[in-house]
């Protein structure tokens, strides 16, 4: 597998990490996240890896939380390698605990990018999408922001209302709020043609829990085309 393939199925599977912790460690779901790391592992190249990997696995059952936090650590040391290795323009970012500046330098980067369109995701959202987010953005470059209708912070709508106040047709902005629960992701999606996928919400990134931004491949028309239908059907804020 390539350096640049390798990177991103990494960053896809450390997104879907399991929650170990509070359920059942051996479900079907885990039987498959663990298949699928144990064969990026051995993708990896390194035999480090790969003998430390499968003795973490070898003693899950019996030694669970030393053997995740091993699991976790050599995921990401094979993450640091492979982005590394990896083309500069398909670096994402993982983000340590307490790093806000890394996440704001990070985020920004992608909204910086934005020639066309620029639509950000994110159930929970609040406030700080415009107040941090927002202000990166190139003038001119349409703002869309989608949050969840039960899940928005209710300091959303007011920001949006005194932004679309205050910037008008200079800095656009529309926000709009889905259907409860129809939002599964925290994303960014570029121009209508790259998607970047995020870990924690934009107002908790890095705060509490290490965060990626990962961007997409072979997934990317599918998930905007997904969030271009949800948009057009939820309800206008502004």
């Amino acid at each position: 597998m390539d350096p640049e393939a390798l990177y991103r199925q990494l960053g896809r599977l450390l997104e879907a990490t399991p929650d170990f912790y509070t359920r059942q460690v051996w479900t079907y779901e885990t039987h498959q996240w663990v298949g699928r790391a144990d064969a990026l592992v051995i993708q990896s190249g390194d035999p480090r890896d790969a003998v430390d990997w499968r003795t973490a696995t070898a003693n899950l059952e019996t030694q669970p939380h030393v053997s995740i936090g091993q699991m976790m650590m050599i995921l990401h040391r094979v993450l640091a390698a492979a982005e590394l290795n990896a083309p500069p323009s398909a670096r994402g970012a993982f983000i340590p605990v307490g790093s806000a500046f890394d996440a704001f330098a990070a985020l920004s980067k992608i909204t910086r990018s934005a020639v066309k369109d620029l639509l950000v995701v994110d159930p929970y959202m609040d406030e700080t999408a415009l107040t941090e987010l927002a202000t990166t953005v190139p003038p001119g470059v349409p703002l869309r922001l989608l949050s969840d209708q039960a899940d928005h912070k209710p300091s959303l709508p007011p920001a949006a209302t005194r932004w679309a106040a205050q910037y008008g047709t200079a800095r656009p902005l529309a926000v709009r709020l889905a259907p409860n629960k129809s939002l599964h992701d925290r994303a960014i999606f570029v121009d209508g043609t790259v998607a970047w996928t995020v870990t924690q919400s934009f107002k908790d990134i890095a705060k509490r829990l290490p965060a990626e931004i990962v961007k997409a491949d072979d997934t990317a028309s599918l998930k905007i085309a997904a969030y271009e239908a949800i948009w057009s059907a939820a309800a206008v804020v502004v």
